[in-house]
C-alpha cells in the first residue's frame, strides 16, 4: 500500500490547538518535540514541518 498527499503525524507542545484524525504525539518541551519529529520523519519516510513553535506536522508529498 502506498500513502500519497497526506499528514501522517502531528507533534505538539500545546495540547489546546489539536484535533482531527492523523495521530497525535504531545510532548512537554520543545526539544523532546524537535526529537520526537525528526525520529518520525525517518520512520514515517516523510518530511517535517513546523507550523509554529508549538506545532509540527509530518507530511508525505
Amino acid at each position: 500500500m502506498t500513502i500519497d498527499k497526506a499528514i501522517l503525524a502531528v507533534i505538539t507542545t500545546n495540547k489546546q490547538k489539536i484535533g482531527g484524525g492523523a495521530p497525535i504525539f504531545c510532548c512537554d518541551t520543545k526539544e523532546e518535540m524537535d526529537k520526537v519529529a525528526a525520529n518520525l520523519e525517518a520512520i514515517l519516510d516523510g518530511i517535517s514541518h513546523a507550523l509554529s513553535d508549538e506545532l509540527y506536522i509530518i507530511v508525505k508529498h
